[in-house]
């Protein structure tokens, strides 16, 4: 091999060997846990519960860790929620949280942590609107019968959550508020349990989103109403919305995000929100996502905690303006 041949092959191997070095040191930068608990602070069954176990098998993945979706439900997600805020800030806990734990309990109950100091936003994972459903049985197929058939019969009907303080709840304190109907609050221990007893007929009325809600509704078992979003679904693009059906302003949408400790280091919280952003634009999980009426979120820590912020006096408003307590 003459001088300029030598030159050239060994300036291509140093090039080759510098591009792939950092691939490397980041293949070998193992996750500092071997197991990652996602608390979900609802029963299985719920929307947040769904979420957690789309997105955790594409953490698993790329984490190269074992995700544990683990359902810690109670006290409209309060139990959840704190104990995450209380977890070593090392990156092997995290919160599948949503707007009812985050920046509306904060409102209603008498915390001992505020969510919004005691935990770090990673990313939102969804923002979906609700639906106002009923049990199939009931003789209303829309929004304006129903509210004809609960003045004809106060206090005769009663409407499901899955607890008081969730978004569900205060759609509910807000329709009535709207017309000034008589009906019964049911606080459910999540959004699973209400649906089934939805489902089951004991209890006729109650706001879900599409997410839970969407095989009963193609079993024939629910009738969807209307939906709380700004414009139609596109997954119930006949349904109309609350706006359309003679609520103007009724806008209320759910949305949910990846929490961990306050304390959690900057880089481990850099990684997991890659590693998610990586998990949610892949192909399958967006399909899923779009599926169930997620509309666009934001993507890096800093945009979430920003708009958290922007959502707090929004919930304390809602709160005042519904006239809900805890049941």
């Amino acid at each position: 091999m003459n001088c300029k041949m030598y030159l050239v092959t060994a300036l291509a191997a140093a090039t080759l060997a510098c591009a792939l070095t950092p691939v490397a040191a980041a293949a070998a930068e193992a996750y500092p846990c071997p197991t990652l608990r996602l608390v979900s602070p609802y029963p299985p069954g719920g929307t947040t519960d769904i979420l957690a176990r789309i997105v955790s098998p594409g953490l698993s993945k790329r984490l190269g860790v074992t995700v544990i979706v683990d359902n810690k439900g109670g006290a409209s997600s309060n139990i959840g929620t704190e104990f995450v805020s209380r977890a070593k800030p090392d990156g092997c806990t995290a919160l599948l949280g949503n707007n009812t734990g985050i920046v509306i309990n904060r409102n209603l109950y008498k915390l001992k942590l505020d969510p919004t100091q005691a935990l770090a936003p990673v990313r939102e994972v969804a923002s979906v609107p609700l639906v106002l459903y009923v049990n199939a049985s009931l003789p209303v197929k829309t929004v304006g019968q129903l509210v004809d058939m609960t003045k004809a019969a106060p206090g005769k009907y009663s409407y499901a959550s899955g607890g008081s303080g969730s978004p569900q709840h205060l759609a509910g304190e807000m329709l009535k508020l709207e017309r000034q109907l008589d009906m019964v609050h049911v606080p459910y221990r999540g959004q699973g349990p209400a649906l089934s007893d939805v489902i089951a007929g004991q209890v006729p009325i109650a706001f879900e989103t599409t997410t839970a809600i969407a095989p009963h509704i193609k079993s024939g078992k629910l009738r969807v109403l209307a939906t709380t979003g700004a414009k139609r679904s596109k997954t119930l693009p006949d349904v109309p919305t609350l706006q359309e059906s003679g609520f103007p302003g009724f806008v209320i949408e759910n949305w949910y995000g990846l929490f961990v400790p306050a304390e959690t280091p900057a880089p481990l919280i850099q990684r997991l929100n890659a590693e998610l952003n990586a998990v949610l634009t892949e192909p399958d999980i967006a399909s899923k996502l779009s599926d169930l009426g997620s509309g666009d979120v934001h993507g890096t820590p800093a945009q979430f905690r920003a708009f958290i912020t922007k959502e707090m006096p929004y919930w304390e408003s809602l709160v005042k303006r519904s006239g809900a307590t805890v049941d």
